[in-house]
């Protein structure tokens, strides 16, 4: 007896199922996943004034720096690269030599930023950061000369460290860029 070889049917995978699992596995994974979101520099400004001059200003007492438009770092009119900045900023601040073309005291020291338009961000981020480090440097020496532990160490609104803020008050100024 022959067997006739029977012809089978030709195996489909239904469509339809197939799209229904890919939509379930689209919102699975918009539901879990987590996206970063920039949230930009965190600056605490000062309330705005009512309609008050803000005190003069000793040309001693001001630390103009400039960044360009091309990334150029000016520290009062001076080419400066951007490791030397964060000295140039301790120097400028504590004036350990009572140099007269440095602040008269750590109180009245101001440090200016000034940008344009152009200046590129990582330029800028990276000054703001070495002029703050620089304050960050003072008040921990600071604290380690008062009070033998670093500025880090002390309790938030301690006396020691209000004691410590007044000494070296951190005091920078970030101007508006020029309209060109």
């Amino acid at each position: 007896m022959l067997l006739k070889k029977r012809q089978r049917d030709d195996v489909e995978i239904e469509g339809s199922s197939m799209a229904d699992i890919a939509f379930l596995l689209l919102i699975f994974f918009l539901v879990v996943t987590t996206i970063d979101v920039d949230t930009g520099i965190g600056l605490v400004l000062p309330p705005i004034p009512d309609d008050v001059e803000p005190p003069p200003i000793h040309e001693r007492n001001m630390l103009r720096i400039l960044v360009d438009a091309q990334g150029r770092v000016l520290l009062d009119d001076q080419p400066t690269s951007i490791p030397e900045v964060k000295d140039r900023v301790i120097n400028f601040i504590d004036n350990p030599t009572n140099d007269p073309n440095l602040s008269e005291s750590p109180q009245d020291a101001v440090v200016s930023i000034m940008t344009s338009r152009q200046t590129p961000y990582n330029v800028y981020i990276d000054m703001l950061d070495e002029v703050v480090g620089a304050y960050r440097e003072l008040r921990n020496t600071a604290s380690m000369d008062r009070f033998g532990i670093p500025y880090n160490a002390l309790e938030d609104n301690s006396i020691q460290q209000e004691q410590i803020q007044a000494l070296y008050p951190m005091q920078i100024s970030i101007a508006e860029p020029d309209e060109g």
